[in-house]
C-alpha cells in the first residue's frame, strides 16, 4: 500500500509539472502576442509607405509628361495665332483677291449709294 500511494504522488506531481509547463507556454504565448501585432503593424506601415512613394513617382513622371504637353499645346497655339493673323491681314487678302478673282479696286463713277 505504501508503495502505490508512493507512486500515486508520484504521478501528481507529474501532472503539476505538466500543468505548470502548459500555464508556461499559455503564457509566453499571451506574452509574445503583442510583438507579433506591433511587428505585424510595422509591416503594413512599411508597405503602405513604400506604396506611397510609388505613387508619388509615378504623379511626377505624369506631371512631367502633362508639363511638356501644356508648353507643345502653348507654342502650337502662338504659331497658330501668327498663321491666322498673317492669313487675315488686309494687304494680304487684297493681295489674294486682286490676282486669284481679278478684282479692282471700282472707279468713283461705279460706285452708286443707295437712300
Amino acid at each position: 500500500m505504501a508503495v502505490a500511494a508512493s507512486k500515486a504522488l508520484a504521478g501528481l506531481g507529474f501532472f503539476k509539472q505538466r500543468r505548470a509547463k502548459t500555464a508556461r507556454v499559455a503564457r509566453d504565448r499571451v506574452a509574445f502576442m503583442p510583438i507579433v501585432l506591433v511587428g505585424c503593424g510595422l509591416v503594413l506601415f512599411a508597405l503602405a509607405h513604400v506604396w506611397l512613394r510609388l505613387q508619388v513617382v509615378h504623379l511626377g513622371y505624369e506631371l512631367s509628361t502633362t508639363s511638356k504637353l501644356q508648353n507643345q499645346l502653348e507654342q502650337e497655339n502662338r504659331e497658330l495665332k501668327v498663321e491666322l493673323a498673317t492669313l487675315t491681314s488686309p494687304e494680304r487678302l487684297a493681295a489674294t483677291v486682286r490676282s486669284r478673282l481679278g478684282m479692282v479696286e471700282p472707279a468713283t463713277g461705279q460706285v452708286v449709294i443707295l437712300p
